[in-house]
């Protein structure tokens, strides 16, 4: 059996009061002056809410989801400009308590906006965006002459090469 060995609080207050430091840090980055609005009292990055967008060759449409976990489909909005797709919208900050005792706070809140640039082909006018469980989900049809081909290589036969 192997002996404990006891560690120094001294390292371990070290690394608390540097991780604690951080968080102030960041929350003063995060302060917007201009923004009178309500923030998460230790905000420590800006939401960014995570995108997966692919063309479906099987069903020839353009598909891109979003996770918006905790996000009303009325706090978001898309806008299509060109071949551009936009989507904003605001995560909230919704607890009551003023004064609480964190023991941990990682979820971001604020203002977010995605830009996508959309494939060639992609028919915006049908476009058409659904909210399933916490993830939207954006499709629109894509014009077969945009899908990507495979094209066939044609092979000389050797005996035509050494004539030529």
């Amino acid at each position: 059996m192997k002996n404990l060995v006891l560690r120094d609080p001294l390292f371990e207050d070290l690394f608390d009061f540097r991780r604690e430091f951080d968080k102030i840090f960041n929350r003063i980055l995060a302060v917007k002056p201009w923004e009178k609005e309500e923030v998460a009292p230790w905000p420590l990055f800006n939401f960014v809410p995570p995108v997966e967008a692919y063309v479906d060759k099987e069903t020839k449409k353009y598909v891109c989801k979003v996770s918006l976990p905790g996000i009303e489909p009325k706090e978001v909005q898309i806008h299509v400009q060109g071949n551009l797709l936009t989507i904003t919208g605001d995560r909230k900050y919704t607890r009551q308590a003023k004064e609480h005792d964190a023991l941990h706070e990682e979820f971001a809140y604020g203002k977010f906006e995605r830009t996508l640039e959309l494939p060639e082909g992609v028919n915006t006018e049908k476009m058409y965006a659904e909210f399933v469980n916490g993830v939207l989900e954006i499709t629109a049809p894509v014009a077969t002459v945009a899908l990507p081909r495979k094209i066939e290589i044609k092979a000389t036969p050797m005996t035509k090469q050494i004539a030529a």
